[in-house]
């Protein structure tokens, strides 16, 4: 069974990790250059997470159905990077209180064109915004990288979720191309969840790449904390790094093949 959270659990997460973006964001200054993100400085990494976070309080707030209709115009930065702990402060309460539990289920625009209500997809994503580009700013700003083990779980799993969704061959076609296969199979276990739940499987089909929460031999395993499997899945840690501390047994090149060709479009 899949590891999951409950909305509540998610809203505050935003809140936690955009608030811990915000102190690495201040505390390395607007023009640091973040080494994770390649061209970006500080100032990007909370303009993105920002404008983002307000975007999507939009798009819910006004059960935006229609992709045409999406909001065009985006927040104001501060230029002050003083006021960037209120400002994300602000984004992150925003977008968490337009997913509350009355509108989960609300008609609004799923973009991955998966099963979900757009505010359930909308809520996991801005989560993952957070979270990993938290992990850019931490790295900047040399501070640690703190990712709960259920958060880094259902982040995996979406991760999985978006690469085959309905919509990735449309948005992503030389990634969802570069993924088919004939049969090569990957594992990714998480060792700090319990059972399958942290236990991720891939197939990589003629049709397209398939994935489910289980446990069976594969043509390569990797292996470590939920943390270091979605740092490693969103290139934040190379495969061979040892700060990654993921074990790889079998064939390697496979994996690294699968993360060269798997990068979501925000980075």
């Amino acid at each position: 069974m899949m590891v999951e959270l409950t909305a509540a659990r998610e809203r505050q997460a935003i809140l936690e990790h955009t608030q811990r973006l915000a102190e690495s964001a201040v505390a390395s200054g607007p023009a640091a250059g973040v080494p994770t993100a390649q061209g970006w400085t500080t100032t990007d990494l909370v303009a993105h997470v920002g404008q983002t976070q307000h975007w999507v309080a939009e798009i819910i707030e006004r059960r935006i159905t229609d992709p045409t209709q999406l909001p065009t115009e985006f927040a104001e930065v501060p230029t002050d990077s003083e006021q960037w702990q209120a400002w994300l402060s602000a984004s992150a309460r925003r977008v968490a209180s337009a997913c509350s539990e009355d509108a989960l289920d609300a008609p609004v625009f799923n973009p991955a064109g998966d099963e979900r209500s757009g505010a359930r997809f909308w809520l996991v994503s801005v989560l993952n915004e957070a979270v990993v580009h938290g992990v850019d700013a931490a790295t900047t700003a040399g501070r640690p990288i703190d990712i709960e083990a259920d958060i880094a779980s259902v982040l995996i799993s979406n991760h999985f979720a978006m690469l085959t969704s309905p919509t990735w061959e449309r948005q992503r076609p030389e990634s969802a191309h570069a993924i088919r296969g004939t049969g090569q199979t990957l594992q990714w276990v998480a060792t700090d969840i319990d059972d399958d739940a942290g236990a991720w499987f891939i197939e990589r089909r003629p049709d397209g790449a398939k994935w489910q929460l289980r446990t069976e031999r594969a043509d390569v395993t990797v292996s470590g904390t939920a943390r270091s499997l979605l740092l490693v899945l969103t290139r934040r840690l190379s495969l061979v790094d040892r700060a990654a501390h993921v074990r790889v047994a079998g064939d390697t090149g496979l994996a690294q093949h699968w993360l060269d060709n798997t990068a979501h479009v925000s980075g």
